[in-house]
């Protein structure tokens, strides 16, 4: 079945340069007794003094109760202010197993900006942040230090693109829309149309892709009132499949193509629908050559 062009590389962008209006109305004031910032501090001593404004916290908390918990916010800007005086601050974003589309997407779900601290991050949230993209199944994010976010997702297969209500949109292996993807950039991915089609479409078009000289000839797979699928083909025919046993019907046509050429031979339509008959229409002034493997009933 012919598939998008799928991600694995390594995908490297980045961030705003500046923080989101939001994000920095809730960005947590400095302690009055965070260590004052030093230009000429070296990364040494600013772990130093980080690490002793840690251990400071936790007394407070110990000695305050309840008040700890503001106490350790405002000093936790402090820790991250030192740290990112010393260099650890945001100045690129990997993303790994993502095509170059979602990529874009990806990041920007993210919602970090350039320069940001780096030891600040929740990286929880924003692995959350970055699955609720449609792009994405699941996630992981990491640091990299000393100014490196990688974020490695497994992008969702895109199956077909499903045409309904005058729109089409992509989607995934499950039927599920990917709201993100544009759909005039995936050309070749088969086209399923109707009602119900993405819901139902995971479960035909493997079945096709089994037959690569059907799935060749395939212009559109077309649902028929949210019950069963007819196959619209390139030349114009049409192959009409049962409500049920789709795979036994494809198969038996498989078996008149091999020993007939059936779908070489110009028809308007073949009628797969009844299991004990192939019913044949052929094509205006076209010649009919009855398969020899079924019973053929023309011009129904």
């Amino acid at each position: 079945m012919p598939a998008a062009v799928r991600g694995g590389s390594r995908s490297q962008a980045r961030p705003p340069t500046k923080a989101p209006p939001k994000a920095a109305r809730r960005a947590p004031a400095r302690a009055a007794n965070a260590p004052a910032e030093h230009p000429g501090l070296s990364t040494k001593w600013t772990l130093i003094a980080a690490g002793a404004v840690l251990v400071l916290a936790m007394a407070g908390v110990l000695a305050s109760g309840h008040r700890g918990e503001r106490l350790v916010a405002a000093i936790g800007a402090g820790i991250d202010g030192q740290f990112g005086h010393a260099g650890f601050r945001l100045k690129s974003v990997q993303v790994e197993g993502a095509s170059e589309m979602a990529s874009a997407d990806i990041v920007k779900a993210a919602g970090v900006y350039q320069n940001q601290p780096l030891l600040g991050l929740n990286l929880d949230e924003l692995r959350q942040r970055v699955e609720k993209v449609g792009w994405v199944k699941e996630a992981r994010v990491v640091r990299l230090l000393p100014d490196t976010l990688v974020v490695a997702v497994v992008e969702r297969r895109q199956l077909a693109v499903w045409q309904h209500g005058g729109r089409q949109y992509v989607i995934d292996e499950k039927g599920r829309v990917i709201p993100e993807a544009d759909a005039s950039r995936f050309a070749k991915l088969p086209l399923v149309v109707g009602e119900g089609g993405a819901e139902h479409a995971p479960e035909i078009l493997p079945i096709i892709a089994q037959r690569p000289r059907l799935m060749g000839q395939m212009d559109a797979l077309v649902r028929v009132d949210d019950r069963r699928w007819d196959l619209r083909m390139k030349d114009g025919s049409l192959i009409q499949l049962p409500a049920s046993g789709e795979e036994n019907a494809l198969m038996e046509l498989e078996r008149l193509d091999q020993r007939s050429r059936i779908l070489e031979l110009g028809f308007e339509r073949i009628d797969l629908r009844n299991p004990d008959t192939v019913a044949v229409r052929p094509r205006p002034n076209a010649p009919l050559t009855a398969p020899a493997a079924a019973p053929v009933a023309a011009g129904q």
